[in-house]
């Protein structure tokens, strides 16, 4: 009876353990699954959060959003169907990026308040000096460059009151403010010729500018700079128009030459970006007088004629074929302008010719360097000259002013 018993514990202990092993064994496989599950959550919870940048990213970019967000609602789909397997509660995603506030306009920056070097320019009438009397002066102030930095500019034009001996009215004028190029701007004349210099001869960006003068504690942003560039290039695009058309009737030689690149148009009217196309920057120079730049959307025939059109002198310019429509006279009722070929191109093909070892080539490079030589000869003595000359004229003069010091006047 107790060997029976025995045996009866030993067989229920044994099945207890085997499912014990069963129950660990699949407990273990549950909580790998598991791991695994919430591994693909958090997995899809970066995806989601990276979909979600993207798309506010795309606002910006020159990326097609729908296609981000399509992909967008499919992780937020997987990611809600996998939270709901594991019991997990999905915090609610805030689709909107939260959104700074707009700062109130401060209105118009009181220059007195920084600490600048400061010139007062006082605007009289002669007309009325001695014969009316003199008020006071409207004062106000403009941001000025000289060398060694930005300037407050006081302009005061003077207020009169004159009286009528025969009416006894009295009458008050203030006298008018000469015509600016940017109308109601902070900026004195100087300033804007700085900037403009700075980002176009120097090739520093408004950003950059924009730092500089933040760092001597005066507040001018970008948008204002980039909006003042535009209003100088369209008061100042009439004196490129009357240039570009006294060289095309007075210049000897036009040289010209033309880069490609990438602009991006126009968004379409529904909101979507297209890509961008490829234009054309021709580069014109006129004799020694003149430099021009002119954007063309098409490198074609019809381009270049409309560009040197009633043009008939001569024009330096590679063997491309658009020019040959120009030489032979489609862009001028008179005789059609005279081609000067570019050494540089043609030397090309011979120094092809000598890479292979033709005794043609290589003479022909030996007869071009001596051109490139004679040429460089002429070119060094009227550099020098314009050298001694720019250097003559800016000599400061040994006069004195009324203060006692030298005057540094261009002579």
């Amino acid at each position: 009876m107790p060997e029976s018993v025995s045996r009866v514990q030993e067989s229920e202990t044994e099945v207890l353990r085997r499912r014990v092993a069963e129950l660990e064994a699949r407990l273990s496989s549950v909580t790998a699954e598991r791991d695994k599950l919430r591994r693909a959550y958090e997995q899809l919870k970066e995806q989601m959060e990276l979909l979600r940048r993207r798309i506010y990213v795309a606002k910006a970019e020159r990326v097609d959003a729908r296609q981000l967000e399509l992909e967008f609602a499919e992780k937020k789909a997987a990611l809600e169907k996998l939270a709901e397997e594991l019991g997990i509660p999905l915090q609610p995603v805030d689709d909107d990026e939260p959104r700074r506030p707009r700062p109130k306009p401060k209105g118009r920056r009181n220059l007195r308040e920084i600490e600048l070097p400061e010139e007062r320019i006082e605007l009289l009438d002669v007309t009325k000096e001695g014969r009316a009397e003199r008020i006071g002066f409207e004062e106000s102030c403009r941001l000025g460059h000289r060398r060694g930095g930005p300037v407050r500019i006081v302009v005061a034009p003077a207020t009169y009151k004159e009286t009528d001996e025969s009416t006894g009215e009295t009458k008050i004028e203030t006298v008018p403010v000469p015509r600016e190029i940017v109308r109601r701007s902070m900026l004195a004349p100087s300033m804007v010729a700085h900037l403009l210099y700075s980002k176009y001869g120097l090739g520093l960006p408004f950003y950059r500018q924009e730092e500089n003068l933040r760092r001597q504690g005066i507040e001018h942003d970008r948008g204002t700079m980039c909006r003042c560039a535009e209003d100088v290039g369209a008061t100042l695009g009439a004196i490129v128009i009357a240039a570009a058309k006294e060289a095309k009737e007075t210049a000897f030689c036009l040289s010209t030459d033309a880069t490609g690149v990438l602009i991006q148009p126009a968004p379409l009217a529904d909101g979507g970006r297209q890509a961008c196309r490829k234009g054309h920057f021709f580069v014109v120079l006129a004799d020694r007088d003149h430099v021009f730049f002119e954007y063309k959307p098409k490198h074609t025939s019809d381009a270049v004629c409309e560009m040197f059109r009633g043009y008939s002198g001569y024009i330096q310019a590679d063997a491309h074929a658009i020019y040959d429509a120009l030489f032979r006279g489609k862009a001028t009722t008179g005789p059609p302008p005279q081609e000067v070929a570019c050494w540089s191109h043609c030397r090309r093909h011979f120094w092809e010719a000598a890479c292979a070892k033709y005794p043609l080539g290589r003479e022909a490079l030996l007869r071009i360097q001596n051109l490139f030589r004679i040429d460089q000869s002429w070119a060094e003595p009227r550099r020098a000259s314009a050298m001694r000359s720019e250097t003559r004229s800016f000599v400061p003069s040994s006069t004195s002013s009324s203060h006692g010091r030298a005057s540094n006047t261009v002579a």
